[in-house]
C-alpha cells in the first residue's frame, strides 16, 4: 500500500520532466524565502556553516575520483555555454556549485536545477521582493547569518554557501521532502509548480556515468 506521501513524490517527478520541457529559455523564477525564528542552536548552526569560507577547490581521494570530476566540469561546460561564454567563468562557477552543493550534503543537478529556476544563471538577478545572485537569497538572511551586508549576496561563493545552506535547513526541517522543502525555499510550500520546475531543471544537468567524487571537503554542521 503506498502512503500518500509516496504518491504525491512519484506524481511530481512524473510531471517533472514535463516541467523542464515547458520552462522558457529565459525564464527565472525568483523566490522569496519567509522570514521565520530560528531557535539559537539553529542560528548558531547555520551561522558557522555559513561564515567558514574555505575556498571551492576540490581534493580527491583517489585518481579516479579526480578523472570522474573532470569528466562532469567538461560535461556541464559545454552545457553552460549559451549561458556563459567564457570558459574560465563557467569553470568558476561549476566548481564553486559542485563544492557548495556537495558541503551542504545536496544533489549538484538538484542546485544547478534550482538556480536556472530562480536566477537563469545570473549572477545580479534581483527579484521584485529583493531576493539576489544565482539562488535569489532574500537580504534578511545576511541579517540573521551574517553581518548584514545583502550587497555580499552578489558574491558568487557567499551567494551559493548561503543559498545551498539556506536549502539544507529547509530540506533537514521537512525531512528531506523535496516537493516541501524547495516549496519553503521558494515561500511556497505545499504548491506544485515550483519543486515541478526546479525537479525538471534538475535533469538537464545531471551526469549519469558520473559515480559520486570522493572529495574531501568540510563536513556540514546540520541545523537539526
Amino acid at each position: 500500500m503506498k502512503t500518500p506521501g509516496v504518491s504525491r513524490r512519484n506524481a511530481l517527478l512524473c510531471l517533472a520532466g514535463a516541467s523542464a520541457a515547458l520552462l522558457p529559455i529565459n525564464a527565472a523564477w525568483a523566490g522569496a524565502q519567509i522570514e521565520e525564528p530560528l531557535i539559537d542552536a539553529v542560528r548558531t548552526a547555520l551561522s558557522s556553516a555559513v561564515a567558514d569560507r574555505a575556498p571551492p577547490i576540490p581534493e580527491f581521494a583517489n585518481t579516479q575520483a579526480r578523472l570522474d570530476y573532470l569528466r562532469w566540469l567538461g560535461a556541464m561546460s559545454e552545457r553552460l555555454k549559451k549561458k556563459k561564454s567564457d570558459w574560465q567563468t563557467r569553470k568558476d562557477f561549476l566548481q564553486t556549485v559542485w563544492y557548495e552543493s556537495r558541503r551542504a550534503g545536496l544533489d549538484t543537478a538538484l542546485v544547478l536545477g534550482l538556480i536556472q529556476v530562480e536566477s537563469n544563471f545570473r549572477k545580479f538577478a534581483v527579484s521584485g521582493v529583493g531576493a539576489r545572485g544565482y539562488m535569489q537569497v532574500m537580504p534578511f538572511w545576511t541579517r540573521q547569518l551574517g553581518d548584514g551586508d545583502a550587497a555580499k549576496l552578489f558574491h558568487l561563493q557567499t551567494n551559493l554557501r548561503f543559498g545551498c545552506v539556506i536549502l539544507r535547513h529547509y530540506l533537514d526541517r521537512e525531512h528531506g521532502d523535496l516537493f516541501l522543502g524547495l516549496g519553503r525555499y521558494n515561500g511556497s510550500r505545499g504548491k506544485p509548480a515550483y519543486p515541478q520546475a526546479v525537479l525538471g531543471a534538475r535533469q538537464l544537468w545531471e551526469f549519469s556515468s558520473l559515480s559520486a567524487p570522493a572529495a574531501t571537503h568540510p563536513t556540514r554542521t546540520s541545523p537539526s
